[in-house]
């Protein structure tokens, strides 16, 4: 997959240390994958979710973090939306961002 704006990982990386390896370990699996459909994401990656409009959510460090986003199959393109903790995940609607 081509993962647009992998500076966003990298500046909560520095702003949340121990979110670095799991972020990490995320990106190099999901820029060798060749995600076609939700199905095969959960191959990898069984705690994502589709909450709508093209965006999915990760669990990242034992849910300690979320990440969403919005993924176009046909484009083998992910678009990094959002990443935060838990607590700042619940406050929005991530169908919407």
């Amino acid at each position: 997959m081509v993962i647009l704006i992998k500076k966003t990982l990298l500046a909560f990386a520095e702003k949340h240390p121990t979110s670095a390896a799991s972020l990490n370990n995320w990106y190099n699996i999901a820029k060798a994958a060749d995600w076609n459909k939700l199905a095969d994401i959960k191959e990898v990656f069984n705690n994502v979710d589709y909450v709508g409009n093209d965006r999915y959510v990760f669990n990242i460090k034992g849910n300690n973090f979320r990440l969403v986003a919005m993924i176009f199959f046909d484009k083998r393109t992910l678009f990094i939306r959002f990443i935060g903790t838990h607590a700042e995940y619940d406050k929005i609607d991530c169908s919407k961002i």
